[in-house]
């Protein structure tokens, strides 16, 4: 059966450019999401949260410069736990999507840090690796990052890079050439 939303996902987590925690310790700084109509594919609710990490409270300045989230942006956040079960609710108003994410890091991110603070994962749908579907129906030999991709559909870059919103916005207006009948022009 056809799925009526695609819900598209991009996580922000904390991260270091010098060895100072390794990947199984990042967590979730920002939460990006919309949801789009799998028949015209439009976005049409969207969800953005920032998240309180516990184990690396201190954002690196790595982590600052390429995300552009600020200290003071996760110290005034809540939690995890309180975010996702917000973040919950907001999903349970939405049946029959599909969890679509750039690569498979976000849904990884996300059981990683289910995991760790012992909460059921949110998310309740089939997820697709759309950086794979996009190259694939593209018919493109390597998968581009996500700023390649939009400038390959002679699209202008929204918002900011690495800003979980922003991201999921720019993944959603790709969705015609994952989806819908839109070809690149090469």
């Amino acid at each position: 059966m056809p799925p009526n939303h695609y819900l598209v996902i991009d996580f922000e987590a904390t991260c270091c450019d010098k060895g100072t925690f390794s990947r199984t310790e990042m967590e979730i700084i920002e939460i990006g999401a919309v949801m789009v109509n799998a028949v015209n594919l439009e976005v049409f609710s969207e969800y953005q949260s920032f998240i309180r990490p516990t184990r690396n409270s201190k954002l690196t300045a790595f982590c600052t410069d390429l995300t552009s989230i600020r200290q003071q942006d996760v110290d005034s956040a809540s939690v995890f736990v309180d975010v996702i079960s917000h973040f919950k609710s907001w999903l349970d108003q939405y049946e029959g999507y599909i969890f679509c994410s750039w690569g498979d890091y976000d849904l990884n991110q996300l059981k990683q840090d289910c995991e760790f603070h012992n909460v059921p994962c949110p998310i309740n749908a089939p997820h697709l690796n759309v950086k794979r579907r996009f190259a694939d129906r593209q018919q493109l030999l390597k998968k581009p990052g996500l700023g390649q991709a939009i400038r390959m559909a002679n699209l202008e870059f929204t918002g900011t890079h690495h800003r979980g919103i922003d991201d999921a916005r720019n993944i959603a207006r790709l969705l015609p050439f994952i989806f819908g009948e839109a070809r690149l022009g090469h």
